[in-house]
């Protein structure tokens, strides 16, 4: 057993060294669940067959000690050599694969429910979702909010409240559902969105927004229009740039399911969204790779709703709730 539980660990060490090297994505709710399944295997094998046969042991041992002091009380002597209690401890010690796999049963058993069914951290990669989210922050995402799924496979088994326009959502990309995005709900199953001369509009009416001034992109180390939008009942801050000219590349590029739906011209693009789909776009509006580009994101794809900032290395005044 201790040569299966090295070679298990030398697997998962390959595993994560190619992840954390990019040589192939990496899958951490599978990960979770592979690790979740063999760790409670050994716990198993640990209840009902090691601990037992390791108390017989120890009772074995006591019963010998016992049985030596007797004896060697017939003969007057009363001083016995040896620690019972530390052999006895010694004889109870797990050894060390039964204690990096049974032992850490609970905790992994812990983080995934909490993971898969509660709130899971996320990371923000890229600088889409500026102003509302910077680069290097680490966010929590409410994973029962839109309904209660089975981990690694995704499918909701029990509903509860559909995305919003205004929401801020995690996903698993279209193009490569391996990969997790996050953008903002601007269009909901029914809704005609047009992104026009960077106006965006809502089933022919445009969002209204009011100028918030300049913001500085550290990133981009320029200034950008700023402005206060409101997506239903939710106000957030948006990024445009003037001198960005609409492209979205050509008909051959925009292969992805319903782009029928889509009528792109050099003003902008104007998409009807389908029945159990949703159009995603990020707030720093002109430097987002969305639903204008690869399409909508069906409800299979879901993963949560993001809320919460809970760290930022780089800018602690960014832990905060957001919109």
């Amino acid at each position: 057993m201790s040569a299966l539980t090295a070679i298990l660990y030398a697997a998962l060490a390959v595993y994560l060294g190619g992840w954390y090297t990019d040589q192939w994505i990496g899958n951490f709710s599978l990960l979770l669940f592979v690790l979740t399944v063999i760790t409670f295997a050994y716990w198993l094998v640990e209840r009902f067959h090691f601990k037992p046969a390791r108390e017989a042991a120890a009772a074995a041992v006591e019963t010998q000690y016992a049985q030596r002091r007797a004896a060697l009380a017939t003969q007057g002597i009363t001083q016995v050599d040896g620690n019972l209690q530390e052999a006895r401890q010694r004889v109870l010690a797990q050894p060390w694969w039964l204690d990096w796999t049974a032992g850490l049963f609970p905790v992994i058993l812990l983080v995934f429910l909490l993971r898969s069914f509660l709130f899971e951290p996320f990371k923000i990669p890229s600088s889409s979702m500026v102003p509302t989210l910077t680069v290097g922050d680490l966010i929590l995402v409410n994973k029962y909010h839109y309904g209660i799924r089975l981990p690694v496979i995704n499918k909701k088994i029990i509903a509860n409240h559909d995305p919003q326009r205004g929401d801020v959502m995690v996903f698993r990309y279209p193009v490569d559902p391996r990969i997790d995005y996050i953008k903002r709900v601007v269009g909901v199953p029914g809704d005609e969105v047009a992104y026009i001369n960077q106006r965006l509009s809502i089933n022919g009416k445009p969002v209204p927004v009011k100028p918030l001034g300049e913001y500085y992109d550290d990133e981009m180390r320029r200034y950008y229009p700023q402005f206060l939008e409101s997506l239903g009942t939710v106000e957030h801050r948006i990024l445009v740039d003037p001198q960005r000219t609409p492209y979205y590349g050509n008909s051959e590029s925009r292969q992805f399911p319903y782009a029928q739906n889509c009528r792109y011209s050099a003003e902008g693009v104007v998409c009807k969204v389908p029945a159990g789909h949703y159009f995603m776009m990020g707030d720093n509006r002109d430097n987002s790779q969305d639903s204008r580009f690869w399409g909508f994101v069906p409800d299979e794809n879901i993963v949560g709703k993001a809320f919460f900032v809970w760290m930022n290395f780089g800018n602690l005044r960014r832990i905060g709730s957001f919109q």
